[in-house]
């Protein structure tokens, strides 16, 4: 069925008209410019040509040596393209999972570099220039776009931090020459609605501005069938962008932005999977195969999310004679919180207390199972009138999975909080000539606060905050709260040599990095089980941590034209991601409870966890051609990239509650190929495809040594991108518009334990259980927990006149259940998985004055 569904949607796109023109179809010369280097946003009006900043100057798209998605004005509002997760699935190569635990958590991976969830990102985000430092704001729109550009392997060299697996380089509206702007608005189904509204002019003869704004609410696609509400994945984003902009295209140049966005809607929408062959022999719901997955909600803590964004920046562009002075800075805050239900209830850590204090979250525990004995759940959960702390138990006992309608499974509240406050300045040559060149230094502080909180429930809900005392509504269990502060400093230079049909690059950037940690939790003792509330405290209070990394980064790039418009290309670079801290304490939970194997309860897991994890390198070389040939575009290029220490995002459950932590996987080797075609069929009418396969292995990996051989987590074997775009006159001024996007996403695997044999804490219970079972019979096989290949088709259909535009649309407009995430855990014995969405459809309407 699923092969059908695959090729239903590839003969839809391919036949019916065929794919999407991400990038403009038909190249022409350089236009003549006076200044050394074309204006992007000047060139690409009306000339069918994108001029990118991938070198950081002005060039033409076809001259740049490296395989490059760019998407213009034009593409982006006939896409609908507003943030993140649009253009990535335009994109080939590149995945990605956006706010499947809260808004902000955007995981983009390039060609298998993931950025680790609670690392830093892997891409680094440019928007007019300057470096984004918290790119938890992808979520969110970044201002009117007007051009966007996917750089693919380490940037680092050219644009700084945390661009080891590429960059997102945008360009927003600059102020029009007169008074003018637009607005639009959305009505679809699942309760969405959208508006958006743009003004831009002049306020002097000198000074323009740019104001947007946005505003979007849904209900989303699930229902939580216990509370009967829409709490699942609802949403409701609002942002408001300014800029002023003071001599755009003079000696002076003065930029100054502000953005203000505020995120409410739901958390965490996972269900649990469970990966046990010996229990599925009893029961076949407990070797679940992921893509089966029917997802259903039904926890009793409403889940919440609220994300809000500050931030300003000011640039300065001045000329000085031969040379350019360009310094900018820029101010982030943005504050992040959740709750939602735990995930506990297996392990008994709510239903028994050593502290009197406990025993009033353990009597809720108690009632609600009572209250609630026979309401459905997914198999193989139920609800008995007694909570047991095993997975069988006899039959009037419960059965729980995570987030269940009962009190047992406890409460959980996060918190991430960052401000930062960063800057550089750079002087650029600024004369015609083969040779231009740039030097620069940055600088970055960040204050990070962090806290995952589990509590007790007691029936009265969540209160947000990190700490509540033993005798509260919302005792605290277990608590992690570090605050992490970070310098940063680097120096980066590059020179670029144009002669005839050659140019090189040569780029260096040096990145230090000091982290420092600080851990905020109280030495208090946790009333369910005696112990410290932070396991990492059994000696008294944690110590500060402070560590330093460091990373010299080179880039060369190569162009060679031998032919009219066909070129040969080659680049090298290397990537880097500073180390850090995970939450303090992570590294005596895992051993306490999976490492030991001879302490009643653990296991020898075979898993190694550091509370400080080591920075990531990577050396990535790609090579290619790309042309004109019989009137179609072409970008072939083959890629290597080894990366040493990549960070991993892994997740633990049991009866100590929840740990997130960062790993390092010591090396793994990713290698593959990539092609895109576009053309134009006939004025009007372009078509559009493109290939990415990637071939990823892990060589070696002293944190679950057994994974060795396996793929890299959260990358696809491969993407295919195929769309169409018809551009039809009805009479003058007004057009039809048709466009359709297809995305197939390979097959994916999210952990690095993929189709091995583990011992889960199931094996350490089954020897001591009523029944007696052989450990064996809990270890768990995660061989259906890799992601299906699957693919997504997107149609729209419009009328547009000069002034004005409305259009149909339906996004997977086959409806294609599919899963989003897939969060292995792994000696849980069982994944946390998130559904991706599901069709949209609705009418749009636009007007310009």
């Amino acid at each position: 069925m699923k092969k059908i569904e695959l090729l239903l949607g590839a003969s839809i796109a391919a036949v019916l008209v065929a794919p999407a023109a991400a990038q403009t179809t038909e190249p022409i010369a350089a236009q003549e410019s006076p200044s050394p280097r074309p204006r992007a946003d000047e060139a690409n009006q009306g000339s069918g040509e994108i001029i990118v900043t991938a070198r950081r100057v002005n060039e033409r798209l076809d001259q740049v040596p490296a395989s490059i998605t760019a998407f213009s004005a034009e593409a982006i509002e006939r896409a609908n393209i507003t943030r993140a997760d649009d253009f990535v699935k335009l994109t080939p190569g590149v995945t990605i999972v956006a706010s499947t635990t809260e808004a902000g958590d955007n995981q983009i991976n390039i060609r298998g570099i993931n950025g680790a969830r609670d690392a830093e990102s892997s891409v680094a985000l440019v928007v007019d220039g300057i470096l984004k430092t918290n790119t938890a704001g992808l979520n969110q729109q970044q201002g009117a776009l007007r051009q966007i550009e996917i750089l693919k392997g380490p940037q680092g060299a050219l644009y700084g931090r945390n661009a080891a697996a590429g960059a997102i380089v945008v360009q927003t509206a600059k102020p029009t020459d007169r008074l003018s702007g637009s607005i639009g608005a959305t009505v679809a189904n699942a309760g969405t609605y959208e508006g958006q509204a743009l003004l831009s002019g002049p306020l002097t003869e000198r000074l323009g501005f740019v104001l947007a704004g946005n505003y979007r609410t849904t209900d989303g696609f699930f229902r939580n069938d216990f509370l009967k509400q829409n709490v699942v994945d609802n949403q409701e984003v609002w942002d408001v962008n300014g800029r002023l902009l003071f001599g755009d295209g003079t000696d002076t140049t003065i930029d100054l932005k502000a953005r203000y966005g505020e995120v409410h809607g739901a958390s965490i929408a996972f269900n649990a999977a469970f990966q046990l062959p010996a229990f599925g022999a009893v029961n076949p719901a407990f070797y679940e195969d992921v893509n089966a997955h029917r997802f259903v909600y039904y926890s009793n803590i409403r889940p919440t999310n609220d994300q809000r964004t500050i931030e300003a920046s000011a640039k300065l562009d001045q000329a000085l004679g031969a040379v350019r002075l360009v310094g900018w800075a820029l101010y982030s805050d943005i504050k992040n919180d959740l709750t939602a239900d735990g995930t506990s209830a297996d392990f008994a850590r709510y239903i028994s207390a050593v502290q009197p204090a406990g025993q009033r979250t353990v009597n809720a525990c108690f009632a609600s199972t009572k209250a609630l004995t026979g309401y459905p759940l997914s198999p193989p959960a139920s609800i008995g009138q007694i909570p047991v702390p095993f997975l069988f138990a006899p039959a009037n006992g419960s059965t729980f999975g995570p987030y269940s309608p009962t009190t047992c499974d406890g409460t959980q509240y996060q918190v991430r909080n960052q401000r930062d406050y960063s800057g550089e300045i750079r002087l650029q040559s600024d004369t015609a000539g083969p040779l231009s060149w740039q030097v620069g230094a940055y600088y970055l502080h960040i204050k990070r606060d962090v806290g995952v909180s589990l509590g007790g429930d007691t029936g009265n809900g969540v209160i947000k905050q990190l700490y509540n005392a033993p005798d509260s509504d919302n005792p605290t269990s277990q608590l992690f709260s570090d605050r992490f502060s970070t310098n940063v400093y680097a120096a980066f230079g590059s020179a670029e040599y144009k002669q005839n049909k050659f140019d090189a690059t040569v780029a260096l950037r040096y990145d230090i990095e000091e982290r420092h940690v600080h851990n905020l939790v109280p030495v208090v003792t946790d009333p369910f089980t005696g112990g410290p509330i932070n396991p990492g405290q059994t000696r008294g209070a944690i110590p500060d941590q402070q560590r330093t990394f460091r990373l010299l980064e080179p880039k060369i790039s190569l162009r060679y034209e031998i032919a009219d418009r066909t070129n040969l290309f080659a680049n090298w670079g290397v990537g880097f991601k500073a180390g850090g801290f995970n939450n303090q304490g992570s590294a005596a939970v895992v051993a306490a409870n999976f490492d030991d194997g001879v302490t009643p309860g653990t296991i020898n897991a075979g898993v190694t966890i550091n509370d400080v994890y080591r920075k990531e390198r990577s050396s990535a070389w790609e090579a290619g051609i790309k042309g004109r040939l019989l009137g179609v575009n072409y970008n072939l290029a083959g890629y290597y990239t080894q990366v040493r220490d990549m960070q991993f995002f892994e997740f633990f459950v049991g009866s100590f509650g929840l740990l997130r932590v960062v790993s390092n996987i010591d090396r793994v080797d990713l290698k593959g190929g990539e092609l895109n075609l576009d053309t134009r069929i006939i004025p009007g009418w372009t078509v559009f495809g493109a290939f990415n396969y990637t071939d990823s292995e892990i060589k070696k990996n002293s944190a679950r040594p057994y994974t060795v051989g396996n793929k890299s987590p959260y990358t696809a074997d491969y993407t295919i991108n195929l769309g169409t775009q018809m551009e039809v006159p009805v009479r003058d001024g007004l057009h039809l518009v048709f466009r359709a996007d297809y995305r197939i996403t390979g097959p994916t695997w999210f952990a690095t334990v993929q189709d091995q044999v583990r011992p889960t804490l199931f094996s350490a219970l089954a020897p001591i259980s009523a029944l007696a079972l052989p450990a064996s019979f809990g270890d768990a096989r995660f061989d259906r927990s890799r992601r299906d290949a699957f693919g997504v088709l997107d149609l729209r259909l419009g009328l547009e006149g000069a002034k004005w535009k409305v259009s149909a649309f339906a996004n997977n407009f086959l409806d294609r259940n599919y899963v989003a995430e897939v969060i292995p855990a792994i000696e849980f014995g069982g994944s946390f998985i998130a559904p991706g969405a599901r069709r949209l459809y609705g009418v749009e309407l636009g007007y310009k004055f």
